[in-house]
């Protein structure tokens, strides 16, 4: 495996690049000087939690420190780059869209093609969702732009579920700038539909490109006054609404794990799954699987953000005990075995580890392909046996690590 591919040589590289030592950076990043070197050295994985504070303290974005997004010509993957470009020029001009000349199908086809969307997002196929949207979004686009008033609430917000999608491929794949862009487009759109939840679900998708960029107050702040904006009152809402504030408390308690707020995650955690007893398990209000199960695999998800890898995997046990995987889509199973392998290599066990990645492939293989944090979990993996084991290699090949 290539070692510039690792995010503890990125890290080396750049630091040198400022001139300061392991020490220094340690200081800046207000993070241990002996796991800096661990991690530099591929003894130890980097959290996303250290992965903010050390991108924060060099003053670069953090996929310069993940290495996204990744160029893999020649890949069947390769289709998902190549969307990018179309997906930005739709983004980036709105209200200027192409072949206004066309006919135009009824907002009911339009309907259904976005509904196709769904299960895409949901079983993670990021390769078909990159094919789907450009046309679409464009074809929506021109919709909005030639439609009276009384159609524009509807085709907003389709306009604003399809921006969704690019904002999910653009998370996945580490285009920060793009997925801030179009988090702009889907607030507009989503204001323009008159659905104040929607609005709220933008508000919440906004919160994870702040974790992501390492701006954790103000990721908390703008969760805190979401929530006071559509209401606490769980009691006097309808399950929609329910759904919403739940994940938004969701999205709070990872965002303060990450911060190293124990306390506040867990707060955070016990009010998600106070109001997750008032919604029906598999209920899908806006895309935000909202249930007592994914309460449960986000518990998992605050452990592994504070890398307590013996809280996570003792979590993970009672998802696996209780059922909880089988009201999530595999887009969401596939992220928990990804969290739950790194909860494992906290705990020092890389056989387990690597058997949750595994799994993680088997249920969402798109997912893991293109997340950085399998490509860490692996070279650190690799870093730390003598002998890689056949598994391992075959594992790290189909990753694309293996030349």
């Amino acid at each position: 495996m290539a070692d510039l591919d690792r995010i503890g040589t990125r890290v080396a590289a750049i630091r040198k690049v400022r001139g300061w030592t392991a020490r220094e950076l340690a200081r800046r990043a207000s993070v241990s000087y002996s796991l800096l070197t661990k991690v530099e050295s591929g003894a130890a994985p980097a959290s996303p939690g250290f992965i903010g504070a050390v991108a924060r303290a060099l003053r670069v974005d953090v996929p310069r420190i993940t290495g996204q997004p990744y160029d893999e010509p020649g890949s069947r993957y390769a289709a998902v780059q190549d969307a990018v470009g179309q997906l930005r020029r739709a983004v980036l001009a709105p209200d200027l869209p192409t072949s206004l000349d066309v006919p135009l199908r009824p907002a009911g086809e339009l309907a259904r093609d976005v509904a196709g969307l769904r299960p895409l997002a949901r079983k993670a196929r990021y390769v078909q969702l990159a094919v789907a949207l450009p046309g679409l979004i464009t074809e929506l686009q021109v919709a909005v732009a030639v439609a009276g008033d009384a159609e524009h609430p509807l085709l907003y917000a389709l306009l604003a579920e399809a921006y969704g999608g690019v904002s999910g491929l653009a998370h996945q794949l580490g285009y920060l700038d793009l997925r801030a862009l179009v988090i702009e487009r889907i607030e507009q759109a989503a204001r323009l539909s008159g659905d104040p939840l929607r609005v709220a679900r933008t508000q919440w998708s906004r919160g994870a490109s702040l974790l992501g960029a390492g701006a954790y107050e103000q990721g908390l702040a703008l969760m805190e006054r979401t929530r006071a904006e559509l209401g606490q009152d769980a009691g006097r809402m309808d399950e929609a609404q329910c759904s919403v504030l739940g994940s938004l408390h969701l999205r709070s308690a990872v965002i303060a794990a990450r911060a190293g707020r124990r306390g506040d995650a867990e707060a955070h955690l016990a009010e998600a799954r106070e109001i997750a007893g008032l919604v029906s398990e598999g209920a899908n209000y806006y895309g935000m699987e909202f249930g007592p199960a994914n309460v449960a695999v986000h518990a998992v998800s605050a452990a592994v953000e504070l890398a307590d890898g013996a809280l996570a995997v003792k979590r993970a046990a009672q998802v696996h005990t209780e059922g909880h995987l089988r009201a999530l889509p595999p887009s969401r199973v596939g992220h928990h075995h990804v969290e739950v392998a790194r909860g494992w290599l906290y705990h020092g066990d890389r056989h387990r580890a690597l058997r949750s990645l595994q799994a993680a492939r088997r249920v969402s293989p798109q997912l893991v392909r293109m997340h950085p944090m399998v490509r860490d979990t692996v070279h650190v993996i690799a870093s730390n046996e003598p002998r890689p084991s056949q598994e391992l290699r075959s594992f790290a090949a189909w990753l694309g690590l293996l030349s």
